[in-house]
């Protein structure tokens, strides 16, 4: 077996130093030192506590405070000399607090455990993590907006199953994606309120004997309230899973988004174009102009999604308390963050430059008979059954597909051989403008009830 002389804050148990693979195998320090602020955080809030409590002095509980802050400058700075002898970013900050100060470094660890230490250092970084992917959230919805307000009026043909429908605008589409996004905020929010409960004072799993006080730590760092039982508090990672499941809806509505991106841009719709800086060229074809911040996007929602898969299985099968297994959370929540505030910042970024390209989405519109619902509606005011109605509008769809022609386009006469109760104020139903203009009730896609849709959630992003 090879060996190192490990050093480490932990080793007297041990007759045998750690075999060197398994030192580099078990360490984390790679990958959890991303939480170094966050662990000088909590150890903060927790010396001050013990020096509250008495449990420490008060020019001990002074003594490491300063020291952490010296140590927190030094890794802003790059200037912090990490170990992979000490294992995690906990070990490596306590080591050289006690290089720093001596004895008083050796007394933080009182009343806690890495347990209890690490699974606050998530919560702490994911928290804050949350608020930021709030705010790129925000300003992507501000982004759709803006984009959606000059183009409340903008009509194009509405899809399903990828064929045309019915005619909407341009504003009321992007309207649906703003829609999609104010739920992901909302889970956000709900989710934020799992992550900001303490368990530091749990510490390895039953607790600690010593006089301290949860409440007070929890208050210095800004958590809501302690977590109530111990074992759960050290082994619980619902809230990272929570967070990974919130994500992964918001990267697959990003998806979604660019999937409707990418096609909008083919010469096959031609519908918008997007920014010259959001795209690339081909290295073979000169004329290309790929879509490549969609396209990518669309991909990574898959790398999320394999995240929150990997998480769950993480946890299936663990028993109470803390395992070694759940060293393995953190890098899936890490990449899932940066993948996620990567994709929205993009997206931020690009969505109110698209430009629409909306005689072409006019002209699409047309080509579908989108109008036919509307005849349809017409005919059963005039009082026909709907599925007469619908009968009836078939015959006259067949007969435009036979000679080319929109349903705008046939003659009266050619209209009133399927049905006597079409009359010359047909035509006003059977343009594309008079069609959204009629869906004029909360959530249709009328321009003016776009516009109020609009500002009402211009005043709902104000109010958050």
């Amino acid at each position: 077996m090879s060996t190192v002389n490990s050093e480490k804050l932990s080793s007297a148990r041990f007759a045998e130093t750690t075999d060197a693979f398994v030192e580099i195998f078990t360490a984390s320090v790679g990958f959890d030192q991303r939480m170094a602020q966050q662990d000088i955080q909590g150890s903060v809030a927790h010396a001050k506590m013990l020096a509250a409590c008495q449990i420490l002095t008060a020019s001990e509980g002074d003594e490491i405070v300063r020291g952490l802050m010296q140590i927190s400058r030094e890794i802003e700075r790059g200037e912090f000399n990490w170990s992979i002898r000490q294992e995690d970013v906990h070990m490596n900050i306590e080591a050289r607090l006690t290089d720093l100060i001596g004895l008083a470094g050796k007394k933080l660890h009182t009343g806690r455990s890495r347990n209890d230490q690490v699974a606050t250092d998530i919560r702490l970084y994911l928290r804050q993590e949350i608020d930021l992917i709030l705010v790129e959230l925000k300003r992507l919805q501000n982004g759709i907006l803006a984009l959606a307000e000059q183009h409340a009026g903008t009509i194009m043909p509405g899809f399903t199953h990828l064929q045309v429908a019915q005619p909407i605008t341009f504003g009321h589409h992007l309207m649906a994606w703003f829609e999609m996004l104010s739920r992901d905020r909302d889970r956000l929010n709900d989710c934020r309120k799992r992550v900001n409960i303490m368990p530091l004072g749990a510490a390895a799993l039953a607790g600690t004997s010593y006089p301290i006080d949860r409440m007070m730590t929890a208050e210095l760092l800004g958590f809501s309230r302690p977590s109530p039982n111990s074992l759960d508090a050290v082994g619980d990672r619902d809230f990272a899973i929570e967070f990974t499941a919130a994500a992964s809806l918001i990267m697959m509505h990003l998806s979604r988004f660019s999937e409707e991106l990418i096609l909008w841009t083919s010469s096959s719709f031609d519908f918008i174009e997007l920014p010259d800086a959001f795209c690339t060229g081909s290295s073979i074809m000169p004329q290309k102009k790929n879509p490549d911040v969609p396209e990518l996007v669309r991909g990574k929602s898959g790398r999320v999604t394999g995240h929150l898969i990997a998480l769950l299985m993480l946890m299936k099968s663990q028993p109470l308390a803390y395992n070694k297994d759940n060293q393995e959370d953190k890098e899936p929540l890490f990449d899932t963050v940066d993948t996620l505030v990567n994709c929205l910042r993009v997206y931020a970024d690009m969505v109110p430059h698209i430009r629409a390209k909306q005689d072409n989405m006019y002209n699409a519109a047309k080509r579908g008979f989108a109008t036919a619902t509307d005849l349809a509606d017409y005919l059963v005011r005039k009082g026909m059954a709907f599925r007469d109605a619908h009968e009836v509008v078939g015959m006259a769809v067949r007969l435009g597909l036979e000679s080319g022609r929109d349903l705008s386009e046939l003659s009266l006469d050619e209209l009133q051989a399927f049905s006597g109760l079409i009359g010359e104020d047909v035509f006003g139903f059977l343009t594309l403008e008079g069609s959204v203009a009629a869906r004029k009730h909360i959530g249709g896609t009328a321009p003016d009830t776009v516009r109020a849709a609009i500002e009402q959630a211009r005043a709902s992003l104000a109010g958050n």
